[in-house]
């Protein structure tokens, strides 16, 4: 069941195209600069998912050893 929101979404803001342009541009300027000082934290966290992943993986395709 879905609760009523007490807060406006973001959506629910009327803004010009323009506007829309200049926040998308604003926004994605600093994700980039956000990840550029963060790149070695952000890689790392992703390198220990896949290892978890890596972990949990069967290896189907080990190569057999001559009999």
């Amino acid at each position: 069941m879905t609760q009523p929101r007490d807060y406006p979404v973001l959506t629910d803001y009327a803004v010009s195209d323009e506007a829309a342009a200049y926040i998308a541009d604003a926004l994605m300027e600093l994700a980039l600069e956000f990840e550029a000082t963060h790149l070695a934290q952000i890689r790392r966290h992703h390198e220990s998912l896949e290892r978890e992943v890596d972990d949990l993986q069967l290896d189907l395709f080990r190569k057999l050893t001559p009999q």
